[in-house]
C-alpha cells in the first residue's frame, strides 16, 4: 500500500494537473458532510486512498455515501453480486484509509 501510496505521490509531483484533475469528489463529500473531525487534510488523505485503489465509478459510489449514509447500508445488505464485490473492496478501502490517514 505505500508503494501505491508513494507512487501516487510521485505522479501529483510530475503531473499536477492531471493528479488534481483525477478527481476530487470524495474530498469534496467529505468535507461538506459537516462532520467534526472533517479537514482538508484528513478528506484529501481519504481522496488519495481513494485514487490508488478504486476506479472512477466507485469513487462516485463513495462521494455519495458521505451524502446519503443510507445508501451505504443499501448497498451492503444488496443481494446483487457486484455490490457484493464492492462491497468487500470498499471495506478493504476503508482499512487503507484508516491505516493511512490517522492524526
Amino acid at each position: 500500500m505505500k508503494r501505491v501510496l508513494l507512487s501516487l505521490a510521485l505522479i501529483t509531483v510530475i503531473f499536477p494537473s492531471q493528479a488534481a484533475f483525477a478527481g476530487s469528489s470524495i474530498e469534496r463529500a467529505c468535507l461538506s458532510a459537516d462532520r467534526a473531525n472533517a479537514s482538508r487534510a484528513l478528506c484529501g488523505c481519504i481522496q488519495n486512498v481513494a485514487d490508488a485503489m478504486l476506479t472512477n465509478r466507485e469513487r462516485a459510489m463513495v462521494a455519495k455515501f458521505f451524502k446519503d449514509p443510507h445508501r451505504s447500508q443499501a448497498t451492503r445488505q444488496s443481494d446483487r453480486r457486484s455490490d457484493e464485490r464492492f462491497w468487500q473492496k470498499y471495506k478493504r478501502f476503508g482499512q487503507a484509509v484508516t491505516s493511512n490517514c490517522r492524526r
